[in-house]
């Protein structure tokens, strides 16, 4: 795929969708360790939401539906990371514009603007063992893969590759925000649940980018 087009956006929040279902009961695992084991349920709420709610914006312009759907994951998730992944989709929205696609390079600028906005939101920085901890590594392999001239597909590919690698780091870390702070050191060992919630992200956007 060389772009996502308007008409593609209703088929890939079904396809967020269909991965938060999924890992449900995986982040409720993961969540429970060090967190209130609602992520899971957090998150499937979250995009059973927004994916509702872009099918019934289809003449909608693309930025204003991402904007739409993480006004509607705000509603249905009102927790810190389903505020924290509406802020993200908000801002990303706001950051396409009027694109009538997404290719590379309107990819990069989506990601860039998600996880800026979710560090203005959240107040976290890099090494803090949160989300950001793989947004950042996203939105920097994306914005490479434009620099390199790689195609969306590529690209998306690369930072999802680049994903997982930052998620296996956040086990070296010590979280620093949220109910997770409380474990304090017994957080180092453990992979970060809203982390892993940004790798999926990704990882489900190349898979779409790649079919």
């Amino acid at each position: 795929m060389d772009k996502i087009t308007s008409g593609d956006i209703t088929a890939l929040f079904e396809a967020l969708h269909a991965t938060f279902r999924d890992k449900r009961d995986e982040l409720i695992a993961l969540d429970a360790k060090v967190g209130d084991s609602d992520l899971g349920i957090t998150m499937n709420a979250a995009f059973e939401a927004a994916a509702a709610t872009v099918t019934a914006q289809t003449d909608t312009p693309m930025g204003k539906q991402f904007m739409l759907a993480g006004a509607a994951m705000a509603k249905a998730a009102p927790s810190t990371m389903g505020t924290l992944t509406a802020t993200g989709f908000m801002r990303g929205g706001k950051a396409l514009g009027d694109a009538d696609a997404i290719g590379a390079t309107e990819m990069a600028a989506f990601w860039r603007a998600y996880a800026d906005g979710i560090a203005e939101r959240g107040k976290a920085k890099l090494g803090d063992k949160t989300v950001l901890d793989v947004l950042v590594p996203i939105a920097e392999s994306l914005e490479a893969s434009v620099a390199a001239g790689l195609s969306l597909a590529e690209s998306t590919s690369k930072a999802s590759s680049d994903a997982k690698a930052a998620l296996e780091a956040t086990k070296n870390l010590v979280a620093q925000h949220g109910k997770a702070a409380a474990f304090a050191e017994k957080s180092k060992g453990l992979q970060d649940a809203g982390s892993t919630v940004a790798a999926l992200l990704i990882e489900t956007v190349a898979e779409f980018c790649n079919r």
